[in-house]
């Protein structure tokens, strides 16, 4: 019985610590220090995917305008496709914040765009929503734009419900070219 205790106190100091390294590794991310987090993971051998309290990883917090924090943790292995409690991709915040260069580098290391949220959102309908043009232009012709959210809505119909005439134009353009 003893050892049972034993190797259950093990057991959660084992998972203390790798919170522990999760929130330093998060925080460095968050914070936009490069250094810190190359150190983290390359001198404490912290895994890019491990969790922070929150149960997010280092991808998922860091400052989305930080691409080079985005490509270390993603050079040291990081999965750009892991999602949140809520199905919400490092794209999904990358097309929610707008920056294109964070987003350009998830999709260079194999991040889809066409994984959906919760809600059934790809990256698209957010970027959409948000009106940041310059990614849905990047997005469009990657985007599955025959995908609907749970509320029914293509990218085209967000783009016309955002009264936005030269998103609807592109969106109805690449549809019409694909199906050719």
């Amino acid at each position: 019985m003893k050892r049972a205790i034993n190797e259950e106190v093990f057991q959660m100091m084992v998972l203390d610590g790798l919170r522990s390294c999760g929130k330093s590794l998060s925080t460095a991310a968050a914070q936009g220090n490069v250094d810190s987090v190359r150190r983290i993971l390359q001198d404490h051998r912290v895994e890019p995917d491990t969790l922070n309290e929150f149960g997010k990883t280092a991808l998922q917090v860091m400052m989305m305008g930080c691409t080079s924090v985005a490509c270390v943790l993603l050079d040291h292995g990081a999965d750009p496709n892991i999602q949140d409690r809520c199905g919400v991709t490092p794209a999904h915040d990358a097309a929610r914040t707008g920056f294109l260069d964070t987003l350009r580098v998830l999709v260079d290391y194999g991040a889809s765009v066409n994984v959906p949220d919760h809600s059934g959102a790809l990256p698209i309908h957010i970027a959409i929503r948000e009106s940041n043009w310059d990614v849905v232009e990047f997005l469009a012709p990657l985007s599955n734009l025959g995908h609907q959210d749970n509320a029914g809505s293509k990218p085209l119909d967000v783009a016309r419900d955002a009264c936005a005439p030269e998103i609807v134009e592109l969106l109805e353009n690449l549809m019409a070219s694909s199906s050719n």
